[in-house]
């Protein structure tokens, strides 16, 4: 009586079982070789480059303390120095940090440490969430009331400017403490007057009548979402900006209800650091170009007109502004990015409250044809170990970021022109 097994198999599928065992093997490795602590350096200012003279001058400072380090590793604009032991992880931070200066950022940072073969066929180690890694975790909230009281302020000269162009006349055009924006007439034509008239050139606006003499206009709720997503989407992206500085790989940065937003940094070791950098607050200036004197002279010999500041502009150019500021960005209710439809060059398109747009408007009418610096102004902070303590500082990044010429008497809305790209478009109006 002969016997045989019932699940044979042809050769080919074992081989086949063993080729995909041996392939998942190969791309499983990269997370067999752990992580390095690591200190990464990038450039807090575009101008500022990441090369191989910045690499030297680690090498010298790090050698200077007697620090051992694994190696240097020059890539994507950034520098990552890798150590074997986390204690010389963070005293190396402490000296480069001091060392190095506001213009660079360095930061704590875990790095895989497997091979550079597997690097080169592309394999990366899997990423881990907060869950199993570890790491910070962020619950922002966007204020909303601020955003839209900034909205319904810009409609009150708005709606001024119709009335007056109507030639209706009204008693008084003003923010109500309930929302929305009261307009109060001294007779009841006058106010049918001004609704029919509001309501063909302001549709969006919804009217009622809370009085015999008296026209309330709210935002209607499409408006109000439209507001709320633009503003949650301008911080989700400032904050990955921002990220992008952290060096974190794989980052979870999204929207969370109407207005709040998540931020998930997995494996970030430093969690001062990533506070001071997701917290920096930035606002605008808008000044006029001092052309009347040399900034090459200023700039030289150190001695600043009276009515003048010396500024450099992001590839480290100085520039030379008047002190009298026209305009700052507590004004801007809206700024979005797009085309000019004139020229097809990149554009940003503004819009201002109401104090804002008149301001502006005076300021604008006698200088056409001169140049208007738009200055970035950053507000940061920074912890340095002093004498065993970990100390905060504040301090103020200022930049010029874009330096245009007047071409025409600006109001309310305008827009810049004169920029190189899209992307530099886009990051101005954010």
């Amino acid at each position: 009586m002969s016997t045989y097994t019932l699940n044979q198999y042809p050769w080919w599928k074992y081989l086949l079982i063993g080729l995909v065992m041996l392939w998942g093997f190969i791309f499983a490795l990269p997370n067999l070789f752990g992580e390095d602590p690591a200190v990464q350096i990038s450039g807090a200012r575009e101008h500022v480059t990441i090369d191989a003279s910045l690499q030297n001058r680690v090498v010298g400072l790090l050698s200077a303390e007697n620090l051992p380090y694994k190696r240097l590793e020059l890539e994507d604009s950034r520098l990552l120095v890798r150590f074997t032991d986390p204690d010389e992880q963070l005293k190396a931070a402490d000296i480069l940090k001091d060392r190095l200066g506001r213009d660079y950022i360095v930061a704590l940072n875990l790095a895989s440490s497997e091979p550079g073969f597997l690097r080169a066929l592309g394999l990366s180690p899997m990423y881990l969430g907060l869950d199993l890694r570890g790491g910070v975790h962020f619950l922002m909230q966007v204020d909303m009331d601020a955003t839209l009281k900034q909205v319904e302020e810009s409609y009150v000269e708005e709606i001024r400017a119709q009335l007056r162009s109507e030639k209706i006349f009204y008693a008084s055009v003003g923010r109500a403490a309930s929302g929305g924006v009261l307009a109060e007439f001294k007779d009841a034509a006058e106010r049918d007057k001004a609704a029919q008239a509001l309501h063909k050139n302001l549709p969006t606006l919804q009217q009622d009548e809370p009085g015999p003499l008296s026209l309330k206009l709210t935002l209607g709720e499409p408006e109000i979402r439209e507001k709320r997503d633009f503003a949650l989407q301008q911080n989700i992206t400032t904050l990955r900006n921002r990220v992008n500085e952290l060096g974190v790989a794989e980052p979870i940065i999204q929207q969370q209800g109407n207005d709040r937003i998540v931020v998930q940094l997995p494996g970030v070791q430093d969690t001062a650091r990533a506070k001071e950098i997701l917290g920096a607050t930035a606002t605008l200036e808008f000044r006029l170009a001092d052309e009347e004197n040399d900034w090459y002279q200023a700039e030289s010999t150190k001695r600043i007109p009276l009515n003048s500041r010396l500024y450099k502009d992001r590839e480290g150019r100085p520039v030379l502004l008047q002190k009298r500021v026209m305009l700052t960005g507590d004004s801007i209710v809206d700024a979005a990015s797009g085309l000019d439809s004139q020229s097809g060059s990149p554009a940003v398109f503004v819009t201002l409250d109401g104090k804002g747009a008149k301001r502006f408007e005076d300021a604008t009418k006698d200088n056409i044809g001169k140049r208007m610096g738009v200055v970035f102004i950053e507000n940061k902070t920074e912890t340095k170990r002093v004498d065993g303590e970990l100390k905060k500082t504040a301090y103020t990044v200022e930049e010029v970021i874009n330096l245009a010429t007047i071409r025409d008497r600006l109001g309310r809305r305008f827009q810049i022109t004169g920029l190189d790209s899209t992307r530099e478009a886009r990051d101005l109006a954010l």
